[in-house]
């Protein structure tokens, strides 16, 4: 259980939340999810669904009308034809990413993972008793990778790599030039598998097309997909996800989620075939804020003497050099709480090459986000 790791925003949501009931006017850029409600239609199938009666267990692999959905929409924005049968509806993310370090994962085992990266990866990896090999993400480039340093870092130890674009903290966005290196280096590896995080597929700017590693077939019988409804959708609190698995592991899959979780709440189950079948007007209009408070935020950003900070290219993160300050990212992150009224995520909260960096979630208002940056400008200025 030593092994174990935590999510430091969660950390600072506590004490932000708890600043506030003591009477802080507190701005959390700290948390990552969406600050829209659920759209109506969707709760109102989560509504329906429990007035149907769906209050019993549902298969372990998930309802088959949803997991139908799903493939459907895979195809319809990756481009590739699945079998629903290979398609694990689960509670959220975190359980495909502990489900495949738990297939993987041994004592002499290797998993590589982004770095700065989500922190479950790094943990769950501990938990599985494999060694944890980091993948460097680099800032000159956007937060993307190097495909031949992650090549090179493969070993005969190496099980499983794990792929984020677009990627929290970062924002960074993997190229298809990079893609097209890995796999096809991939090629001279066949004994590793990839595990492609793919939950904010939908949220991507400038007209970027989402690049998924679906898309490429020489890998699809190593590949696990994981995706989801809670950050498209802001359906966060509802707990659904879904992850796509070799026809040799979902199986094995489902047998984990027999043993964890038996099943995903029916009544979340239905709300998530109106999210994927009924309208996208309001996926689209937050997608439109996104765009305008990352814009806001990186402009204001880059404005503070000491910080800077490059344009993400998806999700809602801004991950913001602070190198030039002469802090270290914990104790900002602490002054910025504590003496700012701002909730912001440490870099360090994502692994050590997040040393000299902070994570900023843009999922507030406009006007919010512009009186956090003139707070921030204001403690620096202080000193």
């Amino acid at each position: 259980m030593t092994d174990l790791g935590t999510e430091t925003a969660f950390e600072v949501l506590a004490r932000a939340e708890q600043l506030a009931r003591e009477g802080r006017d507190i701005i959390n850029l700290g948390i990552g999810q969406p600050d829209f409600k659920t759209p109506p239609n969707i709760v109102a199938a989560g509504n329906q669904a429990l007035v149907n009666g769906h209050h019993g267990y549902t298969p372990a692999i998930g309802i088959p009308a949803l997991r139908e959905a799903v493939a459907r929409d895979i195809e319809a924005r990756r481009g590739v034809a699945v079998d629903a049968d290979r398609i694990l509806i689960v509670p959220g993310g975190k359980p495909t990413m502990f489900f495949s370090c738990l297939m993987f994962g041994e004592a002499g085992a290797e998993i590589m993972y982004p770095n700065p990266g989500f922190p479950i990866y790094e943990s769950a990896i501990r938990f599985s008793g494999a060694t944890p090999v980091p993948i460097p993400l680099y800032e000159d480039t956007g937060f993307s990778f190097d495909p031949d340093e992650v090549l090179g870092r493969i070993s005969p130890n190496t099980r499983l790599i794990i792929i984020n674009s677009p990627a929290n903290p970062t924002g960074g966005v993997i190229s298809k030039d990079a893609l097209d290196t890995l796999v096809a280096g991939l090629a001279a590896h066949p004994h590793v598998c990839v595990l492609s995080d793919e939950i904010y597929s939908r949220m991507v700017y400038d007209n970027q097309p989402h690049v998924s590693l679906l898309g490429y077939e020489e890998i699809r019988d190593r590949l696990i997909l994981l995706d989801g409804w809670s950050k498209t959708y802001a359906m966060t609190g509802w707990r659904l996800g879904y992850s796509l698995w070799p026809e040799n592991l979902i199986d094995l899959a489902v047998k984990l989620c027999v043993n964890d979780h038996s099943c995903v709440n029916a009544a979340t189950q239905y709300a998530g075939i109106e999210a994927l079948n009924g309208p996208q007007d309001a996926v689209d209009e937050m997608m439109r804020s996104f765009d305008e408070r990352r814009r806001v935020i990186i402009e204001e950003l880059n404005d503070i003497p000491g910080v800077r900070c490059v344009t993400p290219g998806g999700a809602f993160y801004a991950f913001a050099n602070i190198n030039g300050t002469g802090q270290n990212a914990k104790d900002l992150q602490t002054r910025l709480l504590e003496e700012a009224g701002v909730a912001a995520v440490a870099g360090t909260s994502f692994g050590e090459f997040g040393e000299g960096f902070i994570r900023f979630s843009y999922a507030n208002s406009t006007e919010n986000i512009r009186e956090a940056m003139r707070r921030f400008r204001e403690l620096l200025s202080d000193g």
